[in-house]
């Protein structure tokens, strides 16, 4: 028997209020409700979907938000930290900041969303996907982006230590400035990406890359060579 769904709309929303709510087990949907710095760590919010709601600085940690669905929502410095977000949907969400360290995150996407300065620390992430969105200085050691099609990610300093981009195939976005200490890169497409101050300590991280012309150049110039 299917869930009875409640919508709530334009109210701000603290721990109580949402506690009464999940007791009456329905399906939640929220749409421009402002959650802002409350405590929702622990609860159940699986299935509950955000429509322009305001959740900066809201703590999440540990929640069961698997299978919620996120549109336009403002989540600066939120903490997401051990939340169980298998199958999660984010869509043109500002999550500039945020802690996502350790929780999971398999099936995961991103789609339009900003996440400057965001921690991905221990993660789960296998099926995890980014699509059009900023990615700039966050922290995404040691995931796998092995044979994924990047689309419009923009890694302009990011730290990608350890990360592995083997035979990944980059459709525009930037690896700027970005940290590739031990990253490996082979067989990687990366002729439509930005690799603009990128420091090559090891050749061997883009064996057998694809780069343009232009790219080689470039890359020959941070080197300090010169192409007589």
């Amino acid at each position: 028997m299917s869930k009875q769904t409640i919508t709530i709309s334009g109210e701000t929303i603290g721990r109580d209020r949402i506690e009464a709510l999940l007791a009456q087990e329905a399906l939640l949907v929220f749409e421009e409700c402002d959650f802002q710095q409350a405590d929702l760590s622990r609860l159940n919010l699986q299935d509950c979907g955000f429509a322009n709601c305001a959740v900066a600085e809201t703590s999440f940690f540990a929640a069961n938000l698997a299978r919620t669905r996120w549109r336009r929502c403002r989540g600066g410095h939120a903490d997401f930290e051990a939340a169980d977000l298998v199958d999660a949907r984010f869509e043109a969400c500002d999550l500039n900041n945020t802690s996502w360290r350790r929780a999971k995150l398999a099936s995961c996407s991103y789609r339009g969303c900003k996440l400057t300065g965001a921690s991905f620390e221990e993660v789960g992430q296998l099926g995890l996907s980014f699509e059009d969105s900023l990615l700039i200085g966050a922290d995404l050691r040691r995931m796998s982006f092995r044979k994924a099609r990047l689309t419009g990610l923009d890694f302009a300093d990011a730290d990608l230590s350890g990360c592995d981009f083997r035979e990944a195939v980059f459709e525009g976005g930037s690896l700027r400035d970005a940290h590739i200490k031990d990253t490996r890169f082979d067989h990687a497409d990366l002729r439509e990406a930005d690799l603009g101050g990128l420091k090559l300590s090891n050749a061997k991280q883009f064996a057998g890359a694809t780069i343009s012309p232009r790219q080689a150049a470039e890359l020959v110039r941070a080197m300090g060579l010169n192409v007589a």
